[in-house]
């Protein structure tokens, strides 16, 4: 499996030497086309002009009248130490036989063009040069007819148009060579810095896979369009598995601090039971009065454990978002109404309530009555009988607010930052300590927001913001980190702990 800046250079390197192969191929037809349309170009001149000049051989034999043709029969003329001419004519006569031009005879090569061309009378005949081999060179010969019916041969030599095609194709060999090797060297630089983003996701993956989950892309100065994308998409990929990893761990570390404290939770009741349970097998509760007592205290803890098992079971059910049966809900009657139990059962607390007139929100009613019964039943659990207590409710641009305050002790700022978490109790009072996570999650699957304002000796407030209209309900979070806080106005730090009762 070779390495893919080695398969580029391949492919570059072989794309280039075809296009380098067609390229000469083409240009060198060219070239040999080009000169030897001048060949031809020039003995068809000649082949027309004496045609129509009506010329004869006896003209022709007159050395005076006619010395250029004479010198090319005397460039004919063979020599051991030189080479064919370029240029050849012989006069053959109506017999078909060759005769002299002027002072000199046919020579052996003008012979050897004779016997190349054969009959000369019907080699006159093509119009266009034909290719001859006269000494192992190659030719381009035409004929003419005379006026007294004799034929001029004239041949020119076409190894000056071989050579230089061969010269050429040398020249364009070698240069095409030298293309490929800087092609091959370029494209190994290049493959490298373009293929080096690709390097450093197989590094940062492995290193991934070695446990480091921070660890992202860089980016690169050579990066193209492609491998950028590529690396956001993946840098965006970490980042989304880097927080489902957090999100597990933190979920599975409140998945065991819920086991815990759910199990310390229900010991205690079950303890109290199995206890009262063993002193009436033996035998030791022997008055009625003893009974009785016991009957009560089995009874308490029954419904405290009922109690903190249905809490538990609302928990789950907000945990899995259920679907909600979203109407118009009146509010403010909601509130009355919440105000008139407190009342009801603690008729010595000062209570101001204000909610007047309707406030219509689209929401789940039986959920939010649960969340104004868990907030005064905070009041009522954390605070003396005679603390005042204020419920509060406004109309926003789309959204309403509920407040329920009291003047209690409060919470120090470290209590405040948990008051939502599960079975979390300040100062470890009464209560399951479950209600401000039941309230937060009920509230977050109507996609509102709650907050809580706070100080010891200050009291505590809970703001719940609610839209109007139905939102996308976010996650039911009910046990977040210590760290969370929610809604617009965060609670009020304080540097002097008390423990709230």
């Amino acid at each position: 499996m070779g390495s893919l800046r080695a398969k580029l250079t391949l492919v570059n390197v072989a794309l280039l030497a075809l296009g380098i192969v067609a390229a000469t191929a083409v240009s060198l037809m060219g070239m040999r086309h080009y000169l030897l349309a001048n060949v031809d170009a020039e003995l068809t001149t000649s082949r027309s002009a004496l045609r129509h000049s009506g010329i004869t051989l006896a003209q022709i034999q007159d050395a005076t009248a006619f010395s250029s043709l004479e010198r090319l029969s005397t460039d004919f003329t063979e020599s051991d130490d030189l080479p064919l001419p370029e240029s050849a004519f012989l006069a053959v006569n109506a017999a078909g036989k060759p005769v002299d031009v002027g002072p000199l005879p046919p020579t052996e090569g003008q012979y050897e063009l004779a016997r190349a061309v054969g009959n000369p009378h019907a080699f006159a005949r093509h119009t266009t040069p034909q290719n001859l081999t006269l000494g192992g060179d190659s030719y381009r010969a035409i004929g003419v007819r005379l006026k007294d019916n004799s034929v001029l041969l004239m041949a020119s030599s076409t190894e000056n148009v071989q050579s230089g095609v061969g010269q050429a194709l040398k020249l364009d060999l070698a240069f095409g060579a030298l293309l490929l090797g800087l092609l091959a060297v370029l494209t190994m630089v290049s493959a490298h810095q373009r293929l080096r983003p690709l390097e450093d996701m197989v590094e940062t993956a492995s290193a991934i896979a070695d446990g480091d989950l921070k660890r992202r892309v860089p980016s690169s100065r050579a990066a193209v369009m492609e491998t950028e994308q590529l690396r956001l998409a993946l840098n965006s990929m970490l980042q989304q598995v880097e927080s489902a990893f957090a999100t597990r761990e933190r979920s599975e570390a409140q998945l065991r601090q819920f086991v815990a404290d759910a199990s310390h939770e229900l010991r205690t009741p079950l303890s109290a039971i199995r206890g009262y349970l063993q002193l009436y097998d033996k035998g030791m509760l022997s008055t009625p009065e003893d009974r009785a007592r016991a009957w009560d205290r089995v009874n308490a803890e029954t419904d405290r454990m009922n109690h903190l098992v249905e809490e538990l079971l609302t928990l789950a059910r907000l945990d899995q978002q259920p679907e909600l049966r979203f109407r118009s809900v009146d509010l403010s009657r909601l509130v009355r109404d919440a105000a008139d139990d407190l009342r009801a059962q603690e008729p010595d607390r000062p209570l101001t309530v204000s909610a007047d007139g309707a406030i219509l929100v689209q929401a789940d009613e039986q959920g939010l009555r649960k969340v104004l019964a868990n907030l005064l039943a905070n009041v009522r659990t954390h605070t003396p009988p005679d603390t005042p207590a204020r419920l509060t409710l406004d109309r926003c641009e789309g959204v309403v607010r509920l407040t329920v305050a009291d003047e209690g002790p409060g919470l120090t700022a470290v209590d405040a930052a948990r008051v939502f978490d599960r079975f979390f109790r300040a100062g470890r009072g009464a209560g399951s300590g479950l209600g401000m996570a039941i309230v937060r999650g009920v509230v977050g699957t109507h996609g509102g927001e709650v907050s809580v304002r706070t100080a010891p000796g200050e009291g505590l407030t809970v703001l719940v913001t609610l839209p109007r209209t139905p939102a996308p309900p976010r996650p039911a979070v009910t046990g977040g980190s210590p760290a969370e806080t929610f809604g617009p106005e965060p609670f009020t730090p304080s540097a002097t702990p008390a423990p709230r009762p």
